[in-house]
Parts: C-alpha cells; sequence; structure tokens
C-alpha cells in the first residue's frame, strides 16, 4: 500500500495536489482527523481492496494541535509496517496568501473574531511545524501556477518507483531566494560570469554559446566533478534511512546563465547511474524554441 499525506498552509494548492492525486489513480481523502488516521490505514490493510491500493489524505490546521504533534510518529510506525508513507508540504509567502485569499473571498480556517488575515496564517505556520519536519517533498507554490504546480507534482510521482528514490537536480537564482525543497544547495557564482559578455546576456545556459564559455574556463569542471562526487557519495545514505525524494540545488546570482548550465552537466552525470533523474530550471521557462 502506498499512502501520500497532503499538508500545508490553506491557500498554497493542497486542492490542487489532491485533485492530481485522484486522476493519477489514488482515492482521496481530504481534511482527515489525524485521530483516524491509524484506524483508516488499519482498514484499509485488513480489507485489501486494490481501490485502496494507492490512497491520498489531506491533513490540514483544522486538526487538533495534540494531534498535529502525534503524526510523526504515527508515519514512522506506518513505514514500520512497510507502507510507502510520503508525506508533501505546500507553503507559499505571507502576502501572495493574502493575496489568493482576497481574490477567492474563502474564509481562512483559523480566522476568528478580532483575529487578521495575516495573525491567522501565522498560527496556521506555527501549528504545522510538525508536519514540515517529517515532508519528504516541500514545495514552495508563491510563484507558481496551478499548471507549474501540476507538472511539479506529476514529475515527482511519475519518476518515484516504490522503494526507489526520486532524484531532483534543479538551478535557482540567489536574488529569488533558496529554494525550500533542496537538500543539498551548491553556490556557482564563482564561475565567471556570461552576463557580463554583451553577446550572452540574453541567453541562458542551455545555449551553446554559454556552454561553450563555461566549458572553457578552468574553474568548471571541478565545481562540476566535485558536486556530482558529492551526491553519489551521499546518495546512499538517503537511500539507507529510506529517503523517497532527493533535491540538489544549483545557485547562481539570477538562475540564468552558471546554475543552468552546471545543473544540466550535473544531472547528466548523475543520470548514468539514476535514469529516471528529473532537471528543472526554477527561474527559466519550462519550453522554448531552440537557439
Amino acid at each position: 500500500m502506498r499512502l501520500i499525506i497532503v499538508s500545508g498552509l490553506s491557500g498554497s494548492g493542497k486542492s490542487v495536489a489532491l485533485n492530481l492525486l485522484e486522476d493519477e489513480g489514488y482515492y482521496c481523502i481530504d481534511n482527515i482527523p489525524v485521530a483516524l488516521l491509524r484506524t483508516l490505514v488499519e482498514r484499509l490493510i485488513v480489507a485489501r481492496d486494490p481501490v485502496f491500493e494507492l490512497t491520498a489524505v489531506g491533513i490540514d490546521a483544522r486538526n487538533r494541535q495534540g494531534d498535529i504533534h502525534e503524526l510523526p510518529q504515527l508515519i514512522t510506525e506506518l513505514r514500520a509496517q512497510q507502507i510507502q508513507c510520503d508525506v508533501i508540504y505546500l507553503h507559499a509567502d505571507e502576502d501572495v496568501l493574502l493575496k489568493r485569499f482576497g481574490e477567492t473571498r474563502r474564509k481562512h480556517p483559523l480566522l476568528e473574531r478580532g483575529t487578521s488575515l495575516r495573525e491567522a496564517i501565522g498560527r496556521e505556520r506555527a501549528l504545522l511545524d510538525p508536519i514540515v519536519n517529517v515532508a519528504d517533498v516541500s514545495l514552495d507554490t508563491t510563484r507558481l501556477s496551478v499548471y507549474d504546480l501540476r507538472d511539479q507534482l506529476r514529475q515527482r510521482l511519475g519518476h518515484d518507483e516504490v522503494g526507489g528514490l526520486s532524484i531532483v537536480v534543479e538551478s535557482f537564482g540567489y536574488k529569488h531566494g533558496l529554494p525550500s525543497d533542496a537538500d543539498f544547495v551548491f553556490d556557482v557564482r564563482c564561475l565567471p560570469n556570461p552576463y557580463w559578455e554583451p553577446t550572452l546576456r540574453n541567453l541562458d545556459g542551455r545555449d551553446a554559446p554559454v556552454a561553450e564559455f563555461l566549458a572553457a574556463q578552468p574553474l568548471t569542471p571541478v565545481v562540476v566533478d566535485e558536486i556530482v562526487g558529492f551526491v553519489e557519495k551521499w546518495i546512499p545514505r538517503f537511500r539507507d534511512v529510506r529517503r523517497t525524494y532527493l533535491t540538489v540545488g544549483i545557485g547562481c546570482t539570477g538562475g540564468q546563465h552558471r546554475s543552468v548550465y552546471v545543473a544540466g552537466q550535473v544531472a547528466e552525470r548523475l543520470a548514468t547511474t539514476w535514469p529516471e533523474l528529473i532537471c528543472r530550471h526554477n527561474e527559466l521557462p519550462a519550453s522554448r524554441p531552440a537557439r
């Protein structure tokens, strides 16, 4: 049996995630009390019904605080019963959440008389903190559209084999902030910046002229070799502790040139051993005409 727990801040996309999982064949239950989760799983195991072989549940701040604090221990117990239990946590910047609630005019579940929406979001963030600490995947949806979120979740689920390890190599720009889902972060701002070359400024790390420029720099192969060596060394430890997901973040100033090229090189090298690896570029469009 595979169980996916979807949690996160209200307005961050939990309904989108559950709808996607339902489309992917999961039996989905939203807003289940944590206190009933163990009983539910035990019944599903006894039933041995193929309908429930893939199950997803939504858990949010409407649970009691004491029950949420017990969730990490419950997850440990479920995994000890050979149940693949993954936790997806969604969140977004406070100002974005305020805007989303303003646009939908929905009431925040923790909003009470005399309490502002900003205060309710802060309370919810603190309440769900125990879930953050056990999340296998933490996705920041601040800059994601509904379609982007569905694509990222589909990639994760589609490349995750039962008992295996799903690996993502992602480029990002430091000026946009660190990716919250990264397990390892590498800074490649030590490399010469193609941005200062007028003919390369409007290109990105996927373009041949930028690749040729960076490949010619003496430090570039050293950086790539050391990142690959580090990640290869620690992947077995992630598998030993039964981690399902590993995300490697590679950053430069804007996430356009250096990090994109290095992420591509690292992904290409790692993919020889882990062919299902995903490479994505957070600051670039997913598709574009070839150049």
